[in-house]
């Protein structure tokens, strides 16, 4: 009982720190942010990742929740990403063996002279894992950004940038796959990015619009006040035909929301999450989630990927979509950083409308949130330099497949596959051989034993040979291009200079 009694004056105590109305500056640290999608990370091994700065480390315990410690044993400070889940769901660093429970405790010390010894070190609070607190919510693995018991409690006041209609259990609601991306720009590039409706027809070209005939004149008209723990919304006009309503709504610290309702009432939702997670990178999380109209019917879906497909399969087709994006907002990040010297309004030039939600976004970061994110303090905060090498920038394989169990297992698949498909290519051109051999042999036997004149024809290849050489050219084209298929996996280059 005093226990439940002290909780609830700690809990009353945060509240008084967040009085009614308006927080002056945007508290980065007191936040969720969504991490990774659980049925992509493999649960038999922990995972290294970053957040504000800080390295963190993700992984499954023995009751089948995902915890967060900061990534380094407390003994040596050895990283725990490196180490392994046993059996009995704890955490234990590689380099000696110590163990952690859920909670952070360790709970062994091999080393120990004695198990008299071992529970006095294990009762030490320096022995502790740092812990974070953590929640799953809509298939996302969620991080408060501060550990420790207030921060326990903190968390427990405010909830997660969540997307409403999957909450819905009415069969209205249809959500595509999540996608997760580690991108080679920052947090407010991203956030700016997808604030900017203007971009996709040009920088999209192709896949959504034509550059040529649909970067047309639109005005954004605010339909939600700006707030420092809210953010902000803005609508387009005029949108098409077909649309009714086109709203984009920034929720701080890392969601966008992006509502197109039809003229028929139904919904395509972009649920787009951006966590910052170093200098320079981010974390893109994002799905697509259409909603019903009264009878039933779905909208259409963004090109492409609203098609019926494996979830390998979308992951692959999204870097169709954001390598368009990629090497732009990667060098716009370092050239501005370069040349500009006063407020990011005064570096730019924006004299139309369609800006309008992209510095109402700069406004925020510079008046709402202190101008930038608060890295930790162990974290190199200098923006790192520009990468010129662009197959550096296109890697699939280090910013989503490595951390993806399901790519990786796709991979596997498609590379046993092209394999087999060589092998039967192979035997095909060695039967045709075989059949060719035989035949020409038997003719030419026939011919002798007839005392005839060996014909031209003896030579001629058989049906036989002909669908095998078909079914070995077939066999190898098909390994030809699971091979390029699986490079995908690993880089995929764009330039818009031949994206006709």
């Amino acid at each position: 009982m005093a226990t439940e009694t002290k909780s609830q004056n700690n809990i009353l105590s945060i509240i008084s720190k967040f009085p009614e109305g308006e927080e002056k500056i945007f508290q980065w640290t007191k936040q969720w942010y969504p991490v990774a999608v659980v049925d992509f990370l493999d649960s038999s091994r922990p995972h290294a990742m970053q957040l504000l700065g800080k390295d963190l480390v993700l992984w499954r315990d023995g009751s089948g929740k995902w915890r967060c410690f900061e990534n380094f044993c407390p003994h040596r400070f050895a990283p725990l990403s490196e180490g392994r889940v046993e059996s009995d769901g704890t955490l234990m660093c590689a380099y000696h063996a110590w163990r952690f429970n859920s909670e952070g405790k360790c709970i062994s010390i091999p080393q120990s002279q004695d198990q008299q010894t071992e529970a006095k070190n294990c009762s030490n609070p320096k022995s502790c894992a740092v812990a974070y607190p953590t929640q799953e919510r809509q298939g996302l693995l969620w991080v408060w950004a501060e550990a420790g018991p207030q921060a326990q409690v903190e968390s427990q006041l405010r909830a997660p940038r969540i997307v409403p209609e999957l909450e819905d259990n009415s069969g209205k609601t249809v959500q595509l796959f999540w996608n997760v991306r580690d991108l080679p720009y920052g947090w407010d590039f991203f956030m700016e990015n997808v604030s900017d409706p203007a971009h996709v027809p040009v920088s999209h070209h192709g896949i959504i619009g034509n550059r040529y005939k649909d970067a047309k004149y639109y005005d954004m008209i605010r339909v939600r006040e700006m707030s420092t723990q809210e953010g902000f919304s803005f609508e387009i006009t005029p949108v098409a035909p077909s649309i009714e309503q086109a709203v984009h709504d920034f929720q701080p610290p890392c969601h966008m929301r992006i509502v197109s309702t039809s003229q028929d009432g139904g919904k395509l939702i972009l649920a787009l999450y951006a966590t910052p997670t170093r200098p320079g990178w981010c974390r893109h999380i994002g799905c697509q989630v259409l909603v019903k109209n009264e009878a039933g019917k779905i909208p259409k879906g963004l090109g492409i990927f609203a098609l019926p497909m494996p979830t390998w399969l979308g992951h692959v087709l999204a870097s169709l979509f954001l390598h368009q994006d990629l090497v732009l907002l990667h060098y716009q990040e370092k050239i501005l950083a370069q040349q500009r010297k006063g407020k990011w309004l005064d570096a730019v030039y924006t004299p139309n409308p369609q800006d309008k939600m992209a510095i109402a976004f700069r406004q925020w970061l510079e008046k709402r949130a202190g101008g930038g994110i608060p890295w930790a303090s162990e974290c190199n905060s200098e923006l790192p330099h520009a990468e010129r090498d662009k197959q550096k920038l296109f890697d699939v394989w280090t910013t989503h497949t490595q951390n993806c169990k399901i790519c990786q297992d796709a991979l596997k698949n498609i590379n046993r596959l092209t394999v087999l498909t060589y092998v039967t290519a192979a035997a095909c051109l060695c039967l045709g051989v075989i059949v060719d051999a035989r035949t020409v042999a038997i003719r030419s036997a026939i011919a002798l034993m007839e005392e005839t004149t060996t014909s031209v024809f003896t030579f001629v290849p058989p049906a036989g040979f002909w669908w095998a050489l078909a079914g070995a050219i077939l066999f190898a084209v098909m390994g030809y291009l699971l091979k390029k298929l699986g490079q995908l996996f690993y880089v995929y280059e764009f330039e818009h200079a031949h994206n006709d």
